[in-house]
């Protein structure tokens, strides 16, 4: 596998996050994220998105973070929010979510980002799962979706 920073309006990162928008779809019937996202926001050194790549160079797996900083939906100075995590159906149980959330946090770090955090959600349990088994808590809700009941946030101090 080969993880490759890309723009997060590139073809690959739009098809997989046509393919993680129809999986929150099929879980939570919602018609997916609504949280409006921007590929500056993705940008060096304010952000980075990442796709994995197969042997056969087919893109895989994704991942991005994005500078947040205080304000009206409850993020604080410092923060880096992860997004659009997601391996597809086939790729599953290799480590790859593990391996971008990794570089993530590394890169967030050295962009001087003191706090990693991410929404999920009640329907998705191996989120819950590698995030709390990567160091993560719980903590008060933000974003979007801090007022639904099935959604989840996490904190992790870099």
């Amino acid at each position: 596998m080969h993880i490759r920073p890309v723009p997060f309006d590139h073809p690959d990162a739009v098809k997989l996050n046509d393919e993680v928008q129809a999986e929150y779809d099929l879980r939570y019937g919602d018609g997916g994220d609504m949280t409006p996202l921007d590929p500056a926001m993705f940008a060096p050194p304010g952000g980075l998105y990442l796709i994995a790549y197969d042997e056969r160079d087919r893109p895989v797996a994704t991942g991005g973070w994005r500078t947040q900083d205080a304000n009206d939906e409850g993020y604080k100075n410092g923060d880096a929010e992860l997004k659009r995590m997601f391996v597809v159906a086939e790729a599953r149980g290799r480590g790859l979510a593990r391996r971008i959330l990794a570089r993530l946090e590394d890169d967030a770090r050295a962009a001087g980002r003191t706090r990693m955090v991410l929404e999920t959600g009640t329907k998705q349990p191996e989120a819950i799962a590698l995030y709390t088994s990567s160091g993560y808590a719980p903590c008060a809700k933000f974003g979007l979706y801090r007022d639904y009941e099935d959604s989840r946030c996490y904190a992790k101090p870099l």
